[in-house]
């Protein structure tokens, strides 16, 4: 009989899981948030203590997302987001001489890691 209840992935720790830990390499961080959804292979779910007790390895930063303010699921808003940097990432990157065709292009504001803030180009 398989248990329902997700358990923490430390050796030993038979305990529930309340915390998904996540590490971004490229980054050199790792991310503590609320229990993930579904288990993933590449993520660790830890109990209370063990999330409470975490450490990163030297030069890494911790980036602990355990805010109980943040809504539970995603909003429409956060959803048509992700939906338009997936299509934007899809779109073939050939740009004409004038820009024919086209509207301008967004202006880049902001940069962290691979995130970047965009400012629309009517504003």
């Amino acid at each position: 009989m398989v248990s329902p209840v997700r358990r923490c992935s430390r050796t030993a720790c038979g305990r529930p899981a309340v915390a998904t830990l996540t590490y971004v390499y490229a980054d050199s961080t790792a991310v503590l948030g609320p229990l993930a959804t579904y288990a993933e292979p590449h993520c660790y779910d830890l109990c209370a203590e063990h999330s409470e007790r975490l450490t990163a390895p030297r030069g890494w930063e911790v980036v602990r997302l355990l805010d109980g303010s943040a809504p539970a699921r995603p909003s429409g808003d956060d959803l048509e987001a992700l939906a338009d940097a997936v299509r934007e990432a899809a779109r073939p990157q050939e740009r004409s001489a004038g820009g024919a065709g086209r509207g301008a292009d967004p202006v880049e504001v902001a940069r962290r890691g691979h995130l970047r803030v965009l400012r629309s180009p009517d504003n």
